[in-house]
């Protein structure tokens, strides 16, 4: 047995037949010591919900389930899943909710109830991006969630975190810095996952800003899609089709920089002046 009275992930993986799938982006974090450390990440679980994304065979379940976390809502899309995941919530009465699905389709804040709510999740490589951008651009702030703690490829966490002037320095940078601190909290190398993936894993914190700078989420999603979409141009003609030069020069901003250069602010600016 494992410190938590639950048999060994190597054997539930096996005694379920639950080989890592490439089309669903499985990559399974067995070393409980490591998921562990990602619960401990999140902060005081003890009063809190906490919605966890691919939890497969349930490493990172348990952990938060061991580390206090009062509720975890884990959804999952592989149904082979769903008998190992049930043991967890035998063995915690009451404190697991696995919903069968496609998390692309969920209702995240339909899920969050009166305790604090934070996610926490070793996302499936395939749909992390999206999910964490649809998190970021939620309609009310501050958001449904206190914090989130998800695990990436180390590439799309320096993304993440990026700051101007780094050629990290994108989409991803400008919508995290926008409405959250966001931190690298630690590295996770390929060896601690079945199947081992090519590159090593970051875990990244972000905690929502209490009063970010106020833009539309749509309009600041256009600015940095055309943007950064043609990086390598100046940005009178990468933005040329939201107003170009004369945009630029209404919020004082010089023609001939780049995407990279401009902060947070900026971008903000230049999505509140425009009008599409």
């Amino acid at each position: 047995m494992s410190i938590d009275g639950l048999p060994p992930l190597r054997e539930v993986i096996e005694r379920h037949g639950l080989q890592a799938k490439k089309a669903l982006g499985q990559n399974f974090l067995l070393d409980l010591n490591l998921t562990g450390k990602i619960a401990r990440s999140a902060g005081d679980l003890s009063q809190t919900t906490v919605i966890e994304v691919g939890p497969g065979p349930g490493g990172l379940t348990r952990a938060l389930l061991f580390n206090g976390a009062r509720r975890v809502v884990a959804i999952e899309r592989d149904e082979r899943c769903l008998s190992a995941l049930a043991e967890i919530s035998d063995h915690y009465p009451g404190r697991l909710e696995v919903i069968s699905g496609d998390a692309l389709k969920a209702d995240f804040s339909a899920l969050a109830t009166g305790d604090t709510t934070k996610i926490v999740a070793n996302l499936p490589y395939n749909v992390g991006t999206e999910l964490l951008v649809r998190w970021l651009t939620v309609g009310q702030w501050p958001p449904f969630y206190a914090s989130m703690t998800l695990m990436f490829q180390r590439e799309v966490a320096e993304r993440i975190v990026a700051k101007p002037g780094s050629s990290a320095y994108g989409r991803l940078g400008v919508l995290a810095g926008w409405r959250t601190e966001a931190t690298i909290a630690f590295d996770v190398p390929p060896q601690a996952f079945t199947p081992p993936p090519k590159v090593t894993s970051s875990v990244v914190h972000l905690v929502p800003r209490a009063a970010p700078l106020p833009a539309d989420v749509n309009r600041l999603a256009r600015v940095t899609e055309a943007a950064f979409g043609q990086r390598r141009k100046m940005l009178r003609q990468s933005i040329k089709s939201l107003g170009g030069e004369a945009l630029l020069n209404k919020v004082g901003i010089d023609p001939t920089r780049r995407a990279e250069t401009l902060g947070v602010e900026e971008f903000v600016a230049l999505a509140n002046a425009g009008t599409a």
